[in-house]
C-alpha cells in the first residue's frame, strides 16, 4: 500500500512549513497597502513640497493628518539635537576620547530622536490618527496626478 503525502516525513514538513510562510504572511500583510506605489517599472516622480502642501490643501481628512505628521519632524530632530549635543557634551567631559566622543554623540542623538518623536506623538496626539493611511493616500493622489496628467 501506499503512504499518503500526509503521514510522512516530508509531509508534516511541508505542513509545518506552509503554516510558517502563513503565519509571516500575516504579519507583513501591512505591506500589501503598498503594493500599487513599490515595485513599478518606473518609479513615481519626486514631489515638492509644494505639492505636499497641495495636497494637503485639497484633501480636508487625510491633509491636515499629513500636515501634522511633517511637523512632528521638527521634534524629533530638536531631539536628536539636544540628545548628541549633551550626551556628547558630557563624553567629552569625562572622556577625552575622540571616537567615544563620536559614539556618544550618534547614541544621544538616536536616543533624542526616538523621545523627540515620542514628544511629537503625545503633543500633537498623532495616536489618535492612521499615520500609514495619511502618507498612503498622499502616494494614492500622487500618482493619479502624476500619471494622469501623462496619459493625456
Amino acid at each position: 500500500m501506499a503512504e499518503s503525502s500526509d503521514s510522512s516525513p516530508l509531509g508534516f514538513l511541508w505542513r509545518h512549513f506552509e503554516g510558517v510562510k502563513e503565519h509571516w504572511k500575516s504579519n507583513f500583510s501591512f505591506l500589501d497597502y503598498y503594493k500599487k506605489t513599490l515595485g513599478r517599472k518606473e518609479p513615481l516622480p519626486k514631489w515638492t513640497d509644494a505639492d505636499v502642501e497641495e495636497f494637503i490643501a485639497s484633501d480636508p481628512i487625510y491633509g491636515p493628518q499629513l500636515q501634522a505628521i511633517r511637523e512632528s519632524r521638527k521634534y524629533a530632530v530638536a531631539g536628536a539635537l539636544l540628545g548628541g549635543a549633551h550626551l556628547g557634551g558630557v563624553s567629552l567631559k569625562y572622556s577625552k576620547s575622540p571616537h567615544g566622543f563620536v559614539l556618544a554623540t550618534g547614541f544621544g542623538a538616536l536616543c533624542g530622536g526616538v523621545l523627540g518623536m515620542e514628544v511629537a506623538e503625545h503633543w500633537k496626539q498623532l495616536y489618535k490618527i492612521d499615520k500609514q493611511a495619511a502618507n498612503l493616500r498622499f502616494l494614492y493622489w500622487w500618482e493619479d496626478k502624476t500619471l494622469g496628467s501623462q496619459r493625456n
